[in-house]
């Protein structure tokens, strides 16, 4: 049986609570269900049990050396609905100091940040099969900066994203 999708992903944490705080803020995750030293996070609108595990190890904890001297996970990526959704999340993470890059993959348009402990997350929208054209599917093979106001022009701010890609049509 193949694999259908990514249920959840597990996180280590210096402080749970803190994360916890950082993650309802940035990207309006709920608590389903905590305990000393750990918090079950559920995304808006998710059907799954819960979309993120916390737990923590201390204050103490080094820093993750994924990707520069140890091999490890680079990101998780959270999929939006629309392109409005996108921009006020990129608003948020911008207040939050969390924000670390914004780029145009040409089937996707992504945000990139950094959670309390570092760790790398994305939030995108990915077009939707129906308006993936041959010089969207070209523009994939270059990363360019990310121009929401262009985006939301070309696609429409409120056009559900992902729709025959990662959502069944």
């Amino acid at each position: 049986m193949p694999v259908h999708r990514l249920n959840h992903a597990v996180l280590y944490v210096r402080d749970v609570e803190r994360s916890v705080a950082f993650y309802r803020e940035a990207l309006g995750f709920e608590v389903v269900m905590g305990m000393r030293g750990a918090a079950f996070l559920q995304a808006p609108g998710s059907s799954n049990d819960h979309d993120l595990g916390l737990f923590e190890i201390g204050e103490n904890a080094g820093p993750s050396t994924a990707g520069r001297t140890a091999v490890g996970l680079y990101h998780l990526a959270w999929e939006v609905d629309t392109l409005d959704e996108l921009e006020r999340i990129a608003i948020t993470l911008s207040e939050l100091g969390s924000l670390v890059g914004a780029s145009d993959h040409g089937t996707t348009k992504a945000l990139y940040a950094k959670d309390p402990d570092g760790l790398e997350f994305e939030v995108s929208w990915l077009v939707p099969a129906s308006l993936i054209t041959d010089e969207t599917l070209a523009a994939r093979a270059a990363i360019r900066p990310l121009d929401l106001a262009a985006d939301k022009e070309r696609y429409g701010a409120g056009t559900r994203g992902g729709v025959g890609v990662s959502i069944p049509a």
